[in-house]
């Protein structure tokens, strides 16, 4: 008897468990003090709108355009400055290569220089060089040699040399010891020449004597013709 008591009490007791048990989980799954919390709260309102600010210029944007633009400036200025330099350089220049002192090809020209000095020289030598009996061939190297004025003045003069030649057996050998060119030009020439002569007479003794001329030369058919010759 006893034990059926027991046994109907503890049944009891897991009926009662298990009824609590079951009452707490349905508290959990449904809470109204959750329900009715999230009913009562009203939806929260929505932030206003920020209004948009002015957008502000970009610095670096300026500097960065500025930084391109002056590379460019700056060429352009030094291309300018190019230009006009090597203007000034060229208006200077032929300036330079205008003036008297660079005209003058005696200063420029070494080759052009030696052939005339070398032309005008030959052709003293000839035409002051005679002998008693050699006469006719100065002459005619004279008008190998000499043109213009120079030749009228050598042809008025040789007369009188041949006839003193004859008469006193004369010989004039004549050599060019200096010659220099003062101006030259790419068609005349101004010289300035220093000679020794020997002068021989049959019977005496050699005479020497120097003598200085003024020659003028001009280029004919690629040759040197003298064309004016004076004392100094």
């Amino acid at each position: 008897m006893n034990s059926t008591a027991t046994d109907a009490s503890d049944a009891t007791d897991v009926t009662d468990v298990t009824d609590v048990t079951d009452v707490m989980d349905v508290t959990e799954a449904s809470d109204p003090t959750d329900a009715t919390a999230e009913k009562a709260a009203p939806d929260a309102p929505a932030a206003p709108d920020e209004p948009d600010e002015p957008d502000e210029p970009d610095v670096s944007d300026g500097v960065d355009v500025s930084r391109r633009r002056w590379p460019r400036v700056l060429g352009a200025l030094l291309a300018v400055a190019l230009i006009a330099t090597g203007g000034a350089l060229y208006a200077e220049g032929r300036h330079l290569r205008d003036t008297p002192a660079t005209a003058n090809l005696a200063l420029t020209d070494a080759e052009a220089t030696t052939r005339v000095t070398g032309d005008v020289s030959s052709a003293l030598g000839k035409i002051f060089s005679y002998g008693p009996g050699a006469t006719a061939a100065t002459r005619a190297a004279a008008k190998e040699v000499l043109a213009g004025k120079a030749l009228q003045q050598y042809a008025a003069l040789f007369g009188q040399v041949e006839r003193q030649s004859a008469d006193q057996k004369l010989t004039l050998t004549t050599e060019v010891v200096r010659a220099g060119v003062t101006r030259l030009t790419g068609s005349s020439a101004h010289l300035l020449v220093f000679l020794d002569q020997v002068y021989e007479r049959r019977g005496r003794a050699p005479t020497t004597a120097s003598a200085q001329l003024t020659v003028t030369a001009e280029l004919r058919e690629g040759r040197w013709w003298i064309v004016e010759i004076g004392s100094t």
